[in-house]
Order: C-alpha cells, then structure tokens, then sequence
C-alpha cells in the first residue's frame, strides 16, 4: 500500500524510474550460472585456468602416523583393523602393553616445524601448488577442528594451527594451497554405526564430515580439495552434490577453487573436477579429460617411515620421467613427501624435490602452461615426448643419441622453422630426414657440461 501512495508522488516517480533503469542496465549483465546438486550440472562446470596451466605440485602426508612411522600412514588399520601380525610384533617389541594408537597423539610435536623452510624448498622445487594432508583416515586433525575435540593439532601434540601456518607461507610465495581431507575415519563409533546400516544413516557425516569441510573451506579458502577416503559408501551417503553445488555457487572461493573425483564409490574417473582415478594412475593415451597424476618419492608409503631404505626412493631420472610423460598427456603431477613427526623433510627427499627444481628452471616452458600437441610420444632409438604453446612445440628427449643425431618423425618443417635446445643459446643445425621427418645435429659436447644430466628439451619453433 505504501508503495502505492509513493507511486503517486514525485519521489515515487523517481524510484520507478530507477528501478526501470537498474532493470535495464541489468539486461546487459550475464547472469551468473549456477549449478544443481546432481552429476550431469557439476560435472559441467569449467576447471579454473590456474588448474591446468600450473602442470606440477608437491603432496604433503603428515598426521599422527609419522610418529610410528613405520609400515605406511595406514599403520592403526593394519594394526588394529587387520591386524597384521607383523604390526602387532612391532608394537609388543617397541612399545608398552596396552599402548593405544592415540597415545602416539601426543609425541607428533611438530617441535621443528618451520612453515616457511618448507615453503621456500617447495618453491625452489618449482612446484606452482601445495596440497597438505589436513586429516588422513585415522581422524586427526592438523587444524583446531571443533568436532574433532582433542584430536587435534591445537589440543594435541604441536598445540599449533599446522593448515594455516602452512597456507601462510605457501601464499606468501604465490603457490596454490590445496587441501586433502579424508571422507571417512576408520575407527569412529558413528562412521561405523552408518556402516553397519548400510550407509542409509548419515550420523557422521552429519556430524564430522560435513562440518570439517565447511570450517576448511571457509577458515582458509582453499584453492583445492583433494577428497579422498570415498570408497565404503555412495555419494548420497556423503552429501557430495550439495556440498560441491554450494562450493560452485556460494563458498568464498566459488570461482577458483578446483576438486578431484573421490567423492563416493564409483565417482573415481566419471564425476568431480579433475580426475585423479587412482594413485599412481599412468594413461596410455590422452585422457579426455584433466586429470592428475599423484605419487611419492618413497614408492612404498605416502608416510614417512623409518624403516626406509634407500631403493625405496624413487630416483631423480624416474621423477623427471614421470613429469614429462604426464604433462604430455595434458596432467598435473602431484609429488608426495612425508615429514617426520618432528616437521623434518628428510635430506633426500629435498635433494629430490631441488632436482626437479633444477630441471625446471631450464625446461619449465615446455611444461608451465603447455597443451598436449598433435603427437605426444614418439618412439623410436630414443623416446620423444612433446608438448606445445601457441605455435611453438616441444620435443623432450629422455636418452641422449650415441651418435648426437636425434631424428624426428612428427613435425612438419617450413621456410620459417626454427630449432633450438632448451639451456643453449645458439641455434641447433638440422636438416630433412630422406625417409621423413628431420634430423637434429645436438650440441657436440660433454655430457657434463649440459645444463642438466636427465631429459633434454628441443623447442621448435615454425613447424606444423
């Protein structure tokens, strides 16, 4: 009514014209999509550019587990879920009758963690993003969770906010921080009450999961959440639609933010972000969609383990390897270190993540920001793996040819080409190959004086 009499005064005049006009400035504005609670509408939200073009990462596993840290981080179920009997010697031979895995709480000190010695390694390692383990499955908490009460790293062992010291520093250095945070705890009277009903209650996900998500995301305004822990129920049992659907529409970090694809049983490789499909997941061929390779130094654990040993570790020409084939195929590669329960990343796992840094600082153009290229391997006396920007491609070369001819099949010359290799500055002489494709006159040097030892980038410029 009051709105009526308005309209009959002058002032109610001019609000109907502006109303009128802000109606028709509005006309011009896209409406912001937004996205249902269901597979087929968030699957079709697009993957935020800085996803794809970052290519390389280091995955941090760190939790009560580093304080036995012997096995892998799945220690307490297979103590005391499977129990494993060679678990079981080891806590009888080491430890007191009746020591309780949450009595391993209060030794993960965390005493010489120091957030921006880690940052300042996984900058110099030339990683563009960070994912921290924020709670693995055994429920602890590297942050001050309130459903998480004393089984967390405020209230327990370090009595420090790990996450967010973490993110501080990574930020700092203008590296992405992601987030891994576990559906599921193995041992948690209502996560087992919901299995024992089939996964038709949602009594923990009520009142743990969903919880700690929400408090991550708007605590520290990740910009990825690595989910994991998915496998034991269904998506609907995890609520996963509607929280991703907020994520997409109405989180802090709506337009930004990326996720994987552990979202509930069957999710793995069909719904999510980006595909992780399965640890250590090595395509064949060109996925049609992003994905993301994850994998750790040691080769046996995600953990840090004491027991160790050196052919454990992968070696520096495996890593780089595995770099190269993945970003090929149009992957980000997600390299995993396990600190001690102290915050010590051991010396070899830094001189391995310094010499990715060292091979990147010569070869990042051909990874940062790269696309798949028409071909993505070549194979014959040496294998070639490329990749492309714009109009340039690259050829990276993991076996240098004995008689320093390396011999390409896939590019197409023209009067324009150009060739030369990464960390060199002179052109490389090259000519037509009479049986197809060119040959390449490399460098007449010492292997030892080439600006690194492993995987040599050819960058090619004026081919088709």
């Amino acid at each position: 009514a009051r709105f009526s009499e308005m309209k009959s005064g002058a002032v109610g005049a001019g609000l109907v014209v502006l109303l009128l006009l802000r109606g028709e400035c509005m006309r011009g504005v896209p409406r912001r999509r937004r996205y249902t609670p269901d597979w087929e509408s968030l699957d079709s939200r697009p993957l935020p550019e800085w996803f794809d073009k970052a290519k390389f990462g280091v995955f941090v596993h760190w939790g009560v587990f580093s304080v036995p840290a012997w096995g892998s981080e799945w220690f307490w179920w297979h103590w005391k879920g499977e129990g494993l009997p060679q678990y079981k010697q080891f806590m009888s031979d080491h430890y007191p009758p009746g020591f309780s895995y949450a009595d391993f709480g209060p030794q993960f000190t965390a005493r010489f963690f120091h957030p921006d010695t880690w940052a300042d390694l996984f900058l110099a390692a030339g990683a563009k993003y960070v994912v921290l383990t924020t709670k693995h499955h055994e429920g602890f908490t590297n942050w001050p969770s309130s459903v998480s009460w004393n089984w967390n790293s405020q209230d327990l062992g370090p009595h420090r906010d790990l996450v967010g010291e973490l993110g501080n520093a990574v930020r700092k250095r203008n590296m992405r921080y992601g987030l891994y945070h576990s559906l599921l705890e193995w041992f948690h009277p209502l996560y087992l009450l919901d299995k024992k009903n089939g996964c038709k209650t949602q009594h923990f996900v009520r009142a743990k999961t969903m919880p700690e998500l929400y408090d991550l995301v708007y605590r520290y305004e990740p910009d990825l959440i690595w989910s994991d822990g998915e496998w034991e129920c269904p998506d609907t049992y995890w609520n996963s639609t509607e929280f991703l659907s907020w994520l997409y529409n109405d989180s802090p970090v709506k337009d930004e933010v990326v996720v994987n694809d552990r979202w509930g049983q069957n999710c793995s490789c069909h719904h999510g972000g980006y595909y992780n499909c399965q640890d250590k997941f090595k395509p064949e061929s060109l996925p049609g969609h992003k994905w993301e390779m994850c994998t750790s130094i040691d080769k046996v654990s995600w953990g840090y383990r004491r027991d160790m040993a050196v052919f454990d570790v992968a070696a520096e020409r495996e890593i780089i390897s595995e770099l190269v084939q993945t970003v090929s195929l149009g992957g980000n590669y997600l390299l995993n270190i396990g600190p001690t329960k102290d915050g010590l990343i051991v010396p070899i796992f830094q001189e391995r993540l310094l010499a990715v840094g060292k091979w990147l600082s010569i070869h990042g153009e051909a990874v940062y920001s790269s696309k798949p290229w028409r071909v993505q391997l070549e194979k014959n006396t040496t294998s070639v793996w490329y990749t492309s920007r714009e109009t340039t491609v690259y050829a990276i070369f993991l076996h240098w040819p004995e008689n320093g001819v390396l011999s390409l099949v896939s590019p197409v010359t023209t009067s324009a080409t150009q060739i030369t290799m990464l960390g060199i500055q002179k052109d490389l002489k090259w000519s037509t190959n009479p049986e197809g494709g060119l040959l390449i006159y490399l460098p007449n040097l010492p292997l030892g004086t080439l600006p690194v030892d492993f995987g040599w980038t050819i960058k090619l410029t004026g081919v088709k």
